[in-house]
């Protein structure tokens, strides 16, 4: 167990423990703090809180898209690069109609249109940009509960004590608790959405995303692939030398699929997919996570949230992180000058338009391409449309790389 507290001359005691306090430490949380010093705010003034340690994160196996637009974030930081595989011509397609569009990085002057990464190597990056900044940390701990007050949010802290920082005479190993008092807290802890409390805006979309790693015969170097089914989504990212597979099914379906052993589950992923990339040689074990949406753009005088603690999104087009990393960038200007109610105003203000247009892009995409019903041709159509319309393959390639700009 690991705590930092900044420490300050007699007599000079800031009003505050902290002027922002971030609940959450992954990548959206620490991108926060980092690019926070960044812009010139103190590194003992910011404090970062995870229920986790960061050699925990760092063994996190989930996959993450991000877009050329996060690339640049993260630049700002210092926390790129690490292991990344480039993603430069995305594949859209709806099973079973005529109709593709082809996006490539080319088109639009770009190395890449983005880039597929392990969760605990983008943590790890960020993590030790944050230890070297000297930014207070406390983890594993856990916010037990929160106060907002008109001019201070108090924030009750378990486990961020260690033992040996105890009372003499105190029991050690035992859940410690303490008081912090910030100017601004940022909720950057989201979860699963079967796991959170449903926000102003709420639909369960009756999928579950199956995740796992795949091998083909014949992959295609850095190809991306968005295939629409009558289910829901299925993508392909390319990762290293295989594919990281997000399948998007009804649960039932999902379910039976789960239990299936490798060679027949490769079989109903070939019949889902098709011979694009060859045939399906090998699966990882296979997770299985429910699917939803659940957006709230809103803060108080002075808490405000970020990223998938402000919106869960369907994975459809892998916006979610993308789009908290905006949020990220949008605050940190921000809050670097000067931690009060009306920078979260500004914030949402600012952030109102790329979050509505990201919620709904991802929304219509998760539902209306996801069915049987007759309208299928005209999607398959409009899919070819954009393909021969470099106007539209170019709005939709911004929109995915930067968000609404």
């Amino acid at each position: 167990m690991t705590a930092s507290t900044p420490q300050h001359a007699a007599g000079a005691l800031p009003e505050h423990d902290f002027d922002i306090a971030i609940c959450g430490a992954g990548p959206a949380g620490m991108a926060l703090a980092a690019l926070l010093v960044r812009r010139g705010a103190r590194p003992e003034r910011i404090c970062l809180i995870d229920a986790k340690t960061l050699e925990q994160a760092s063994h996190d196996p989930r996959v993450l898209a991000l877009s050329a637009g996060s690339r640049q974030i993260l630049e700002q930081i210092g926390a790129w690069p690490f292991p990344a595989t480039e993603i430069r011509q995305i594949h859209v397609s709806r099973r079973g109609q005529f109709g593709r569009a082809m996006i490539r990085c080319e088109e639009h002057n770009v190395p890449a249109l983005g880039y597929v990464t392990r969760y605990g190597d983008v943590v790890s990056a960020l993590g030790a940009v944050c230890a070297r900044l000297g930014i207070a940390t406390l983890r594993p701990a856990r916010v037990a509960g929160a106060e907002e007050l008109p001019q201070e949010v108090r924030l009750t802290i378990e486990n961020a004590v260690p033992d040996h920082a105890a009372p003499a005479g105190a029991a050690t190993g035992q859940p410690a608790r303490r008081t912090l008092r910030a100017a601004i807290a940022v909720q950057a802890e989201g979860g699963l959405f079967n796991e959170q409390t449903a926000r102003t805006l709420s639909r369960d979309y009756g999928q579950t995303a199956i995740i796992a790693q795949v091998r083909s015969s014949a992959p295609i170097a850095h190809r991306a692939y968005e295939r629409f089914t009558g289910e829901g989504p299925l993508a392909l990212l390319p990762q290293d030398d295989e594919y990281s597979l997000v399948w998007c099914l009804r649960p039932e379906n999902a379910q039976a699929v789960l239990a299936l052993d490798d060679a027949a589950f490769l079989e109903r992923l070939q019949q889902a997919f098709g011979q694009r990339l060859g045939r399906f040689t090998s699966a990882s074990p296979r997770l299985g996570f429910p699917l939803g949406l659940n957006a709230q753009s809103s803060a108080t005088a002075r808490t405000v949230a970020i990223g998938n603690a402000a919106q869960t999104l369907h994975p459809v087009a892998g916006q979610g992180l993308n789009l908290g990393l905006r949020d990220v960038a949008v605050l940190a200007r921000l809050l670097a000058q000067g931690a009060t109610p009306d920078m979260l105003g500004q914030f949402l203000a600012l952030r109102r338009e790329d979050r509505g247009v990201t919620v709904r892009l991802t929304d219509t995409m998760a539902r209306i391409f996801a069915n049987d019903s007759p309208l299928q041709p005209l999607l398959g159509a409009s899919l070819a449309a954009i393909d021969l319309a470099a106007p539209a393959r170019g709005i939709l390639a911004e929109l995915m790389m930067y968000g609404r700009r």
